[in-house]
């Protein structure tokens, strides 16, 4: 296989080809790009990406190998991987396969030596958009009308999230988590806290969190566009107020938009590790780990959300909290993996916000 040409195809006509590594599939997806120097075995694995062709900006990926502790997801459901160079060796104490390895046993294609400062500063022009990853034999002309015929699918939530309910068990306060595509971080940001974790699936009905009467409410990061699953706006309107609720990155979105805010696709989204966000209240400026192609309009926001934190440089939304309920999200990642931990003291705020609903209830 050594040698093989891959050709990367982009819906705006430009071709670039490159070896082949990873498993030997063709694939079409959105392709978009992550500025993380470290962490490609997190985001492959990442269930916010899927369907996505995931490029890394940084030009060596691959050099620490693939390890039995970083991953997001057991399966995960990312389209294909683009590098500029794919370590050829991996060397690393936790080390157990290569990126190559890895890929093929995950079914995932990956394309390497092709400019990536290139495509990247395409796709910042041009915006995210459909590509395809194919061998070199077919015509160009037919890999490229299929690429525009491709309708991606809307139905990103519902192919990662799980289909039956599962405990991560805890002697501390009980959490139900709903799983719109959730990162494993976010299950052992709650474990080191002793909470009592019970994973539901994103269809699940307001009537059935409250059956389970837990001590709060964690809506979890997914891939995709949140108008695509409305039931989880009933859902976030049936539980508001009687739980505390805590949302993060696709959480967040649904949070938003069950209160009345609207979603827009981003041009090339954010994608990576060093996204400086601003707690408006303190000044305190985090550096945040972020995956999402959407964010919340400032504009369409209801009286009854504040905004409590906003990225530095485009002044997008990435926090809200509701002014009459114990509810609050963030558009980025607290648990950060992979990523800086600046913010990780937001689970704590989460469950001082739970003690503080329960103390007002017990005077009442």
């Amino acid at each position: 296989m050594k040698g093989t040409k891959r050709l990367l195809i982009l819906e705006d006509g430009t071709i670039f080809e490159g070896q082949a590594f990873g498993a030997d599939v063709d694939v079409t997806g959105e392709i978009v790009f992550n500025t993380g120097m470290t962490g490609y075995q997190e985001s492959i694995t990442d269930q916010s990406y899927n369907g996505q062709i995931l490029t890394f900006t940084y030009p060596l990926v691959g050099n620490y190998g693939v390890n039995r502790d970083d991953y997001e997801s057991i399966t995960p459901t990312t389209k294909g991987v683009v590098v500029s160079e794919a370590s050829r060796r991996a060397s690393n104490w936790r080390n157990q396969m290569t990126l190559d390895e890895f890929l093929k046993a995950k079914n995932i294609p990956g394309i390497s030596g092709i400019d990536t400062r290139a495509l990247t500063k395409i796709i910042r022009q041009h915006g995210t958009m459909k590509a395809t990853l194919a061998k070199p034999g077919d015509s160009i002309e037919h890999l490229q009308d299929q690429l525009r015929a491709t309708v991606l699918p809307t139905n990103n939530i519902e192919q990662v999230s799980t289909k039956t309910a599962y405990p991560a068990p805890g002697v501390g306060k009980n959490i139900v988590l709903v799983d719109f595509g959730l990162k494993h971080s976010i299950l052992r940001e709650f474990s080191k806290r002793d909470c009592n974790v019970m994973v539901v699936p994103h269809d699940i009905t307001a009537e059935e969190i409250l059956h389970l009467n837990p001590d709060g409410v964690m809506l979890s990061n997914g891939p995709g566009n949140p108008e695509d699953v409305p039931h989880a706006l009933d859902m976030i309107r049936g539980i508001q107020g009687k739980i505390p609720i805590f949302g993060i990155c696709m959480g967040h979105q649904l949070f938003s938009l069950a209160n009345g805010a609207k979603a827009y696709k981003m041009k090339f989204g954010h994608r990576g590790f060093n996204h400086a966000v601003r707690e408006i209240a303190t000044g305190r400026v985090d550096f945040t780990s972020q995956n999402h192609g959407y964010a919340i309009d400032r504009d369409t926001l209801p009286e009854c959300l504040m905004v409590t934190h906003e990225e530095i440089n485009d002044k997008s939304v990435e926090g809200v909290r509701h002014r009459d309920f114990p509810a609050f999200s963030v558009q980025f990642h607290p648990d950060a993996a992979p990523g800086p931990h600046d913010a990780s003291y937001l689970f704590d705020e989460f469950l001082e916000l739970i003690d503080a609903f329960q103390a007002e209830n017990a005077r009442r």
